[in-house]
């Protein structure tokens, strides 16, 4: 049974369901943030792109459940191409609603960006690399010693989709 889930451009208001999601159990091991500091930062940032139309949020009943933006380069050389990030709520991961998310910003990178390239960067034993492979992301490159934590080096796998 599919779950009713709408999307909508990301409004400032959004980041702190954000930083909610950034802060549940194990969600830091898959992005390079310590701490609160870090966490505020990357979330000024991703909220800053998806104000100019850069970033949607999925809504279950009405409530954010999760979150996609790119990151429209302002160089002329390089805006044929994107960053992507994405985050789902916990309790509604595996509902289909990361990869509508994908699906829908990259129509909107192509439609309304001309981007024909989107990125993506995941680290080594992150589940939702599963998810990018299914969606037609390739590997194109890894970093095995891109992070340090707890002493040990973490590899990031970098993706990439030409849309």
């Amino acid at each position: 049974m599919s779950v009713p889930i709408t999307t909508r451009f990301t409004e400032e208001e959004d980041g702190a369901y954000l930083k909610e999601w950034l802060f549940q159990p194990k969600v830091l091991t898959y992005f390079p943030l310590f701490d609160e500091r870090e966490v505020d930062d990357a979330v000024r940032n991703w909220i800053y792109f998806a104000k100019n139309r850069a970033g949607l949020t999925a809504l279950f009943e009405n409530e954010p459940c999760g979150m996609v933006v790119i990151y429209p380069n302002c160089y002329e050389k390089l805006s044929h191409q994107s960053l992507i990030s994405i985050i789902v709520d916990e309790k509604h991961r595996n509902k289909g609603i990361g990869g509508r998310l994908i699906e829908e910003i990259s129509t909107i990178a192509k439609n309304d960006f001309n981007m024909e390239l989107l990125h993506l960067e995941v680290y080594e034993d992150n589940p939702a690399r599963r998810l990018y492979e299914r969606l037609g992301f390739e590997e194109y490159g890894i970093d095995s010693d891109f992070m340090k934590e707890d002493g040990r080096y973490v590899a990031k796998i970098c993706m990439q989709k030409w849309i």
